[in-house]
């Protein structure tokens, strides 16, 4: 107690207790309110089928995004968000302490606000409920102990040693933690890469690979990520297949779309963030220009002292890679942001000397950023849930200016109201009752619809999709399981009025009918609809490319 009083008493500690409780604090709100994207529900049902992995991620997805339901028995946008808030604040301390031993207290401290600002940290790893949110938890707690293992204070060793590195017990730790970041999504094998990249390129370090510390934790990795090799063992590489067959280009390259991926990095990480994140890590490879380091760092190249090599290791492969992956196919915004998370680290160690020269600037940046930042996500909050631009909507402002067939945010569902008009509907009631599953058109659709449901009778959900794009649903049944069954499709207003989809299905179905019509509102106008089909008799088992 009197440790953390003496802790407290410091100014410089509170602002980090600040950074760190009122970040969790204002994520906390936003996931409170926040309809659950269609990934983070879709996630739900990997909760819902507990398997070794699965199809496109591997386990520990399930866990968090289950930890909240399986903790509180209520199924809700907040509580399938629960492990990722706690999760990212995790993160948050873990990448604190690296800078603080790498650099300094204040370094870590810029470092925290800047990570705590950034809104696709804020929003893709500490709010929703996806695959990076445990991936940066074990992708920082392996480079804190990457540091604390390459970098030990030099009190902590013998005199003898003091000027060079020798291996200890924490590879093994190291093993076991990257192997976690495994099993969150497969950028951890770019993590173990890029580790392993430092130690060949920094000779104080090359010496692991002789250590049998390092063994032993290549051993402990290979256990860790048992998981995901039995699985796909037992379906055929499959989800080795599908993510590897995401970096072959199929098509012509485009350098401008290499730019337009750059400058979308930007904005997601927010233009006063992103372009001093891209300006320290091009001046790092290209320009040669690196902030002062403290003296804990080994220098072991002309250029790079060795605490910022193992940075650039584990960090540029990963923003350069996906970046240039934009040039030929479509990338999702989170998957070049594990290497700018770990780039922060030289940019807060940049900011010290920024501070130096103008103590006063460097609060206006991350200040002006901060609040910038809250007000756009606080305003989007709103938009999604009352339609404060919406028009018309009762809660618009200024009458607003926003139609609702323009907003791609009303294609997200109210759970809760969903769950309501469900409960409300004495045709679904009975014709969920003699049903023996539900099924939509799309993967990401089911997750909403199953909890919606909960805490309803639970009713198996799969995917009939024309583009045979199944995701897990191929692997949670059998094509065949339901030969000559009833089932109930459900569908949303963007594809109800395809004529190719009900075609498609009435060839499976002895009969295909609407029954319900459930509407989601919003500012009190109705934004989406939820359809309700009754099908009779699966004719024949619906194809699938994969799965069983």
């Amino acid at each position: 107690m009197q440790i953390a009083q003496k802790w407290l008493a410091q100014k410089t500690n509170q602002l980090v207790l600040c950074l760190l409780v009122g970040g969790l604090l204002f994520r906390g709100l936003i996931a409170y309110w926040f309809y659950p994207s269609f990934d983070e529900a879709y996630y739900y049902l990997y909760s819902l089928h507990l398997d070794w992995s699965y199809f496109d991620h591997p386990v520990l997805v399930a866990l968090t995004t289950g930890f909240g339901p399986w903790l509180t028995g209520v199924v809700s946008q907040f509580t399938i968000r629960l492990g990722a808030l706690l999760g990212h604040t995790g993160s948050l301390i873990l990448l604190y302490l690296t800078s603080k031993r790498l650099f300094s207290a204040q370094a870590a401290r810029l470092t925290l606000a800047i990570v705590t600002i950034s809104p696709i940290f804020l929003v893709g790893f500490g709010i929703l409920s996806l695959p990076d949110s445990p991936l940066m938890f074990f992708w920082s707690a392996s480079l804190y102990c990457a540091t604390s293992e390459f970098f030990r204070q030099p009190e902590t060793q013998k005199p003898s040693h003091r000027n060079s590195y020798i291996p200890s017990y924490r590879l093994a730790i190291l093993g076991i933690l990257v192997g976690l970041a495994c099993l969150s999504k497969y950028h951890g094998f770019l993590l173990g890469l890029g580790l392993i990249g430092f130690c060949l390129t920094s000779p104080p370090h090359r010496c692991v690979i002789r250590s049998p510390w390092a063994w032993l934790g290549l051993g402990l990795f290979l256990v860790t990520i048992f998981p995901i090799v039995f699985w796909n063992i037992q379906h055929d590489w499959v989800s080795f297949r599908f993510q590897s067959e995401r970096a072959v280009p199929r098509s012509g390259y485009s350098f401008l779309s290499v730019v337009v991926v750059c400058l979308a990095q930007v904005v997601y990480l927010f233009p006063t963030i992103g372009l001093p994140l891209w300006w320290v890590s091009l001046g790092a490879v290209f320009l040669r220009r690196i902030p002062v380091f403290s003296h804990k760092s080994l220098v072991c190249e002309k250029y790079f002292p060795a605490s910022q090599l193992l940075i650039l290791w584990v960090s540029l492969p990963v923003i350069f890679g996906f970046t240039l992956i934009g040039g030929y196919r479509q990338i999702l915004p989170a998957w070049s942001m594990p290497g700018f998370w770990g780039i922060t680290l030289l940019l807060g160690q940049q900011a010290v000397i920024w501070e130096q020269q103008s103590r006063r600037s460097v609060r206006r940046w991350l200040l002006g950023s901060g609040i910038m930042v809250s007000s756009i996500l606080l305003i989007a909050l709103l938009q999604v849930t009352t339609g404060i631009l919406q028009k018309p909507s009762q809660y618009a402002l200024m009458g607003g200016f926003l139609p609702p067939k323009n907003d791609p945010s009303t294609e997200l569902i109210d759970v809760q109201q969903l769950r309501r008009g469900f409960a409300a509907s004495t045709i679904f009631g009975a014709a969920l009752q003699n049903s023996s599953f539900i099924f939509t058109n799309r993967y990401y659709i089911g997750g909403p619809i199953a909890m919606a449901l909960k805490p309803a009778d639970q009713i198996p959900i799969t995917c009939f999709d024309i583009g045979k794009d199944l995701r897990g649903f191929a692997f949670w049944s059998r094509a065949e399981q339901w030969l000559g069954k009833d089932a109930l499709y459900i569908t949303t207003s963007p594809f109800n009025l395809r004529k190719d989809l009900m075609s498609n299905y009435r060839t499976y179905f002895s009969s295909l009918s609407e029954i319900e019509t459930i509407p989601i509102r919003r500012g009190g106008v109705v934004v989406n609809v939820v359809y309700i089909y009754q099908a009779k008799k699966l004719l024949k088992p619906y194809p699938r490319s994969y799965g069983i």
